[in-house]
């Protein structure tokens, strides 16, 4: 079970050695991808017989796609972090989820729905954005929780507020993924969904951008 009595997820030790893992792997896939892809590129140049250039494209190529791709995991670690900091661990059993069928979610989008913090009776999905990132997680949700691989997040763990943006976890903590609401504005702001002040500026501490009050000014 996850430390409760922690007024914050970050105050756990597992969740921050859980977290150091996270963005060495992150920081470490800056400076591995990029030596790769010129390592491919040089190997792809200099090669003499050109048939077995087409062994070298694929994966050139998809060195060349995580070069560009990993600043955003890093981005999205320290994301994780402001969230792990600012709201504590929230157990789940069985959480609803589903594919399609909500506000706002196309026919293969995978959600899964959280009770509203001051109506507990009333459930918030939120929705899996496609990424890599998200993929360990889509592949196990949407079908009940009879396989074996939907069985590894039969427990998830929650730190944040369905109405603006959370991390989810398996159980231990591991394999965090931040999920959040769709942006009600072109700046990316949240909806405030009539939360109070508290949760507001709660939200802000997070990392999360309203309407009223941009929260990339708010340090975390």
């Amino acid at each position: 079970m996850p430390p409760t009595h922690h007024p914050a997820a970050w105050d756990d030790p597992a969740t921050r050695r859980a977290w150091a893992k996270l963005v060495t792997c992150a920081l470490l896939g800056q400076i591995l991808w990029p030596a790769a892809w010129l390592g491919l590129l040089t190997w792809y140049v200099t090669m003499s017989k050109t048939w077995t250039l087409w062994f070298f494209f694929v994966p050139l190529l998809y060195s060349f796609y995580r070069t560009f791709l990993q600043p955003s995991y890093i981005s999205w670690a320290f994301r994780t972090r402001r969230l792990l900091r600012a709201y504590p661990w929230q157990v789940f059993e069985e959480p609803e989820s589903g594919i399609g069928k909500v506000p706002g979610a196309t026919a293969g989008d995978v959600w899964l729905s959280f009770p509203h913090p001051e109506r507990p009776d009333e459930k918030l999905p939120m929705i899996l954005k496609v990424h890599l990132r998200s993929m360990w997680w889509r592949r196990r949700l949407g079908r009940g929780y009879a396989t074996g691989k939907a069985q590894q997040i039969r427990e998830v763990w929650f730190a944040g507020d369905p109405r603006f943006a959370a991390v989810i976890a398996a159980s231990g903590p591991r394999r965090f993924q931040v999920v959040q609401q769709r942006p009600v504005d072109k700046r990316g702001a949240a909806d405030p969904r009539g939360a109070d002040p508290a949760a507001l500026a709660r939200a802000r501490r997070a990392g999360v951008r309203l309407p009223d009050a941009d929260a990339d000014s708010v340090t975390g």
